[in-house]
């Protein structure tokens, strides 16, 4: 089958074989592992929040490894210079020319480990990597690999010696979430495969390959949005603007990115259309990080979490035929 005619159904099957590779490897809820898939089909990147020790590294080396992709790690540091991840120009002695060293944004997946971390130089520099697919050094443009995405962590608990992360740069994450404890079962599965120590961790083949990923992406630009889940999706999402809780709701470009997830999300479903599911699926995880709350609602200990929960509630669902 030629990969730039997948099917959705064809579609659908890929993402569940490669989400079932990610699961034998890493202890989560496998709605987390949707999600973060809903991102890489959106063509978006992906922001995981969460405490440390709860596996947000291996599922970035899973999703690579699962996806057939090359894969990069780039631990923030508050030392980080722009130039340790786009790379430099290194004088050649036997050349007699300066030549190019690529630096480790050159990878389909790049972990950006512990993102706050770095400086808003070091920030600004992955955020041309992030929204033009390309790096800027000595003035030269180079063009990253197809496909290119980023999956980010940041610790919600230690602010010491963080930088928050700027508003434009958290737009640029299609998604937000966090995996969150295991429950008892999973943490006994880690358990058992800790009392040996000379067990291996589970290795994750590639379902797919690079073609196959990008005729994937694809995909979600041939699913069918109505126009009254259309309306739905934007109504939930100008609703987070006029919450009184809110200082700044959801950006006309997070509209644009709450509906490329939607549709991502229907094909993980195998569906050719979107349904209100599918917008109440991705809403949190697409709006939470866009929503800055005034000072009032923070110290109310009002979450982002309650203002999409009011904007949803506030929406008439839509009914929807079908195809």
């Amino acid at each position: 089958m030629p990969t730039d005619d997948m099917s959705v159904p064809d579609a659908a099957a890929y993402a569940g074989d490669v989400i079932d590779r990610i699961a034998a490897a890493v202890i989560t809820d496998r709605a987390f592992l949707e999600t973060v898939l809903t991102g890489v089909l959106a063509r978006g990147h992906v922001l995981l929040e969460d405490v440390p020790g709860t596996g947000k590294t291996l599922t970035a080396q899973g999703t690579a490894h699962a996806l057939g992709l090359s894969f990069n790690r780039v631990q923030f540091t508050p030392d980080l210079l722009p130039s340790d991840i786009t790379g430099s120009h290194v004088y050649n002695e036997h050349t007699q020319e300066f030549q190019f060293n690529e630096g480790p944004i050159f990878a389909n997946v790049v972990l950006a480990d512990e993102i706050n971390r770095a400086p808003p130089k070091t920030q600004a520099a992955l955020l041309e990597a992030m929204d033009e697919k390309q790096v800027s050094v000595d003035g030269e443009t180079r063009e990253l690999p197809d496909p290119f995405f980023v999956i980010a962590t940041q610790n919600p608990v230690e602010q010491e010696g963080t930088f928050e992360l700027p508003e434009a740069q958290r737009d640029r994450f299609v998604i937000k979430t966090a995996m969150g404890y295991p429950d008892r079962d999973g943490e006994l599965e880690l358990i058992d495969r800790r009392a040996n120590r000379f067990t291996q961790m589970p290795t994750i083949d590639a379902a797919v390959d690079k073609s196959q990923v990008r005729a994937l992406q694809e995909v979600p630009e041939r699913v069918h949005v109505e126009g009254n889940v259309r309306e739905y999706l934007v109504d939930v999402a100008r609703a987070t603007r006029v919450d009184d809780r809110a200082e700044i709701g959801v950006s006309p470009r997070g509209i644009q990115r709450f509906f490329e997830a939607a549709r991502a999300r229907a094909v993980i479903a195998g569906r050719d259309y979107v349904t209100p599911d599918d917008v109440k699926f991705v809403a949190d995880p697409v709006m939470r990080h866009r929503i800055v709350l005034t000072p009032e609602a923070n110290i109310q200990g009002v979450t982002k979490a309650d203002v999409v929960d009011s904007a949803l509630q506030s929406v008439d669902v839509p009914n929807v035929t079908g195809r």
